[in-house]
């Protein structure tokens, strides 16, 4: 176990539960119409998968501009999705 957080492994794991989940809501909104579908979903989804990118490249060690960048895309998906909620209400 250490070793997964020390590769930084974790934040892959974390990743393909990510990509499950919106698999997962992608054909619940398809098929039935439940939940908020995965257009609505995505700038959320790409500010977590980069923060968890940015964690793994902090566990792994990376050099830090990889890891600015990741969480420069983090921030930017995270307010493009705060504005996507503020124009629905």
């Amino acid at each position: 176990m250490q070793d997964l957080f020390a590769s930084g492994r974790i934040g892959d794991l974390i990743l393909a539960v990510m990509v499950a989940e919106a698999v997962l809501l992608a054909l619940l909104h398809a098929r039935w119409g439940l939940g908020p579908g995965l257009r609505r979903m995505a700038a959320n989804l790409v500010a977590g998968a980069a923060l968890v990118v940015a964690l793994r490249g902090a566990l792994a060690g990376s050099d830090w501009m990889w890891i600015a960048i990741a969480l420069s895309v983090a921030l930017l998906a995270h307010a493009t999705d705060l504005i996507g909620r503020w124009r629905d209400g």
